[in-house]
């Protein structure tokens, strides 16, 4: 199992629940930007810069994800083609994608996107909080658990 993070946009706080994750599980993180990424010094942790450009990010991530990997985005997109590859996407606000739900996302996304385009101000998500990142780290330590159970 692999952790991969779409770090662009990705909250510092869930970086840091990430990285004491590696240390904690051993299990790898890395980091996808297009910008640079400081990342701790740890063997369990990198940064993977990657040039500019719209979805530069999004599609090495999919093309190094493998099934069973966690990939953490909150780009709906991203998070359609991980599931096609057999990954878990989780986004930083602690909520899974399943393959049950992401057309409806696609869906309401695009909705939204249209709505903006016509000049409708849509507002934006709800400011991350703090239950948001306790939210996050409790999807990931139960998946985590599942993953330590299933001999993973």
């Amino acid at each position: 199992m692999h952790i991969w993070v779409d770090a662009d946009a990705c909250p510092g706080v869930i970086k840091d629940i990430l990285f004491r994750v590696a240390e904690r599980t051993h299990i790898n993180v890395t980091l996808v930007a297009n910008q640079l990424i400081r990342v701790p010094g740890s063997r369990f942790i990198r940064a993977l810069q990657v040039p500019s450009g719209a979805d530069v990010a999004d599609a090495e991530i999919v093309e190094r994800v493998s099934s069973g990997d966690i990939v953490v985005t909150g780009d709906i997109p991203l998070a359609a083609l991980v599931l096609e590859k057999g990954g878990l996407p989780l986004n930083p606000r602690g909520e899974w994608y399943t393959k049950d739900t992401i057309a409806q996302q696609l869906t309401m996304r695009a909705f939204m996107e249209e709505l903006r385009g016509s000049g409708v101000d849509t507002g934006g998500p709800a400011a991350f909080s703090q239950a948001d990142s306790r939210n996050f780290a409790n999807a990931l330590d139960r998946q985590l658990a599942r993953a330590r159970a299933a001999g993973n």
